[in-house]
């Protein structure tokens, strides 16, 4: 019996899955040139995600139940997301800190319709009181006010600036500190950085687009 498979939050995910998969995508809107250049950039991307703003992007099933995994088994305490969206990677971070004993989730989304609904998940979810999201610009709102110690960056907003904010909270990442990057495939400038071997981190592509690396 865990948080993640017992009811509130068990039957939420269902149907938050579900409401996810019928919900008509609007990146057929856009031709594939112009969204993997929107998706790349670091200046740009505010134009991709307020285009894509009623879009769930969320973790797979088989990704929010590694995440949680993974939280789990580094007894992760602290935990900072990069791309909140209607918070499914959140409810199943903040499950399992909830199963650690409890903990801190900073998580960071710029549009604030998702922010709403994000927090009504979060409620439902029976979650709420272990998340403090963050609205804004992640490269302000992950700048500042952070915890001397980081257990877990997630990160799944624009792929552009995840070197960016792998940046901003390094100095936080304790030894042993797990880096998940969701789509990471789409972001070569993080790859790079985590891959090289003189960057203090262990970094292998796992799970589908998932690049797992650790701070060293």
């Amino acid at each position: 019996m865990t948080t993640l498979t017992t009811a509130p939050l068990a039957p939420l995910l269902d149907h938050l899955f579900e409401e996810a998969a019928a919900t008509n995508s609007a990146v057929t809107e856009l031709s594939s040139e112009e969204r993997m250049r929107l998706i790349g950039s670091k200046t740009e991307y505010l134009e991709l995600y307020g285009r894509l703003k009623d879009l769930w992007l969320p973790v797979s099933r088989d990704a929010g139940r590694l995440l949680y995994m993974l939280t789990r088994s580094c007894r992760a305490r602290t935990i900072i997301e990069f791309g909140t969206s209607f918070g499914i990677s959140t409810l199943h971070l903040a499950a399992a800190l909830r199963d650690n004993g409890g903990g801190r989730l900073i998580t960071s989304e710029f549009e604030s319709s998702k922010l709403r609904r994000a927090r009504e998940n979060l409620t439902a979810g029976g979650v709420i009181d272990l998340v403090e999201i963050r609205q804004g610009d992640a490269l302000h709102t992950l700048g500042t006010d952070l915890p001397d110690s980081v257990d877990l960056l997630f990160l799944d907003g624009a792929k552009g600036l995840y070197r960016d904010i792998l940046e901003l909270v390094e100095d936080r990442l304790k030894p042993g500190a797990l880096i998940i990057a969701d789509n990471a495939d789409l972001s070569p400038e993080y790859l790079s950085r985590v891959r090289s071997p003189t960057a203090g981190y262990l970094s292998l592509p796992f799970a589908e687009d998932i690049e797992l690396s650790m701070r060293v």
